[in-house]
């Protein structure tokens, strides 16, 4: 079998398009769909072949992905395409969709024949734009040659959790990475936001902390975004994190875990939303600290 392939990209935000183009720099042919063509356009002058449809997307292609903004998008999409697919066609399925959109859309899978992976991928913008995401994936050993050429693509590491892709196994995982990844976001903003109100200079806190197991590379870049006002355009945006902590607080209920943190930082997320920062990049929570937004 050619490494050369035919995937159909659904969704094409942040992440999807960012995937797309490093697909298309691969030498496969792309085609990418998303609700709103205008945000999926300036895909076709990188050699992407942009469509109407879900089914137009998907028709006659070998991997289908989908990189929409939950389960039930994700699912809605699929079942447009659905009258295009072709039974034995993989599908890696990159939404993060939490433990029950992830059973739901893997059902969908079984119902049309579609060879499922449960992939979804760790990483923000810049790494998507560098094909440098690690790809967390569950699905079957066989047909892997098909999917491996679209992992090595859009990734720099592949992680494999299992051979079963309906049971969600990279999902799980993914879950538990990213209540790190919003616990230390929300931190970040808080210590920040404690700072301006105690008239401390955040960068003396930076040294303090500096080369000693409480400094963090990642503090410190998401505090600059801050700091410098380079919150747009998103690397993650505040809306899409807020989604995923309900989705982590979801999952931790369901098995018998109270997750008080991950619950904070999602109300965190919404109240910065309903501030107005729900496009921006997730540490823009920082803003939730106050009723208004704080003087420079």
């Amino acid at each position: 079998m050619t490494d050369k392939l035919t995937v159909s990209v659904l969704g094409t935000g942040i992440m999807g398009a960012a995937m797309a183009r490093n697909l298309a720099r691969a030498g496969h042919t792309v085609r990418a769909w998303n609700r709103t063509r205008a945000k999926a356009e300036p895909l076709a002058a990188e050699g992407v072949h942009v469509v109407d449809t879900p089914a137009q997307a998907v028709r006659d292609t070998d991997v289908v992905l989908t990189m929409l903004y939950d389960g039930p998008a994700a699912l809605e999409t699929m079942r447009e395409a659905a009258p295009a697919l072709r039974p034995g066609t993989a599908w890696v399925q990159s939404t993060t969709a939490g433990l029950e959109g992830i059973a739901d859309l893997a059902a969908f899978a079984g119902e049309h024949g579609l060879v499922f992976y449960d992939a979804p991928v760790l990483g923000t913008r810049q790494p998507a734009e560098a094909g440098q995401l690690t790809v967390l994936a569950a699905g079957p050993a066989d047909g892997r040659d098909r999917v491996t050429p679209v992992f090595d693509a859009v990734g720099a590491r592949t992680v494999w959790t299992g051979e079963d892709g309906a049971a969600g196994g990279a999902t799980r995982l993914k879950l538990v990475a990213n209540s790190w990844v919003l616990a230390v976001t929300a931190a970040a903003g808080e210590a920040l936001a404690l700072a301006k109100a105690l008239d401390v200079d955040p960068h003396g806190f930076f040294d303090l902390v500096a080369g000693g197991p409480l400094d963090m590379g990642y503090l410190r870049a998401k505090s600059e975004l801050v700091l410098d006002d380079r919150l747009t355009p998103p690397q993650f945006a505040v809306s899409t994190a807020a989604k995923d902590a309900r989705l982590i607080v979801q999952a931790g209920a369901d098995n018998g875990v109270r997750l008080d943190v991950a619950e904070a930082a999602a109300t965190r997320m919404e109240r910065a939303a309903a501030q107005g920062h729900g496009d921006e990049d997730m540490v823009a929570a920082y803003f939730a600290s106050f009723d208004e937004k704080p003087n420079s």
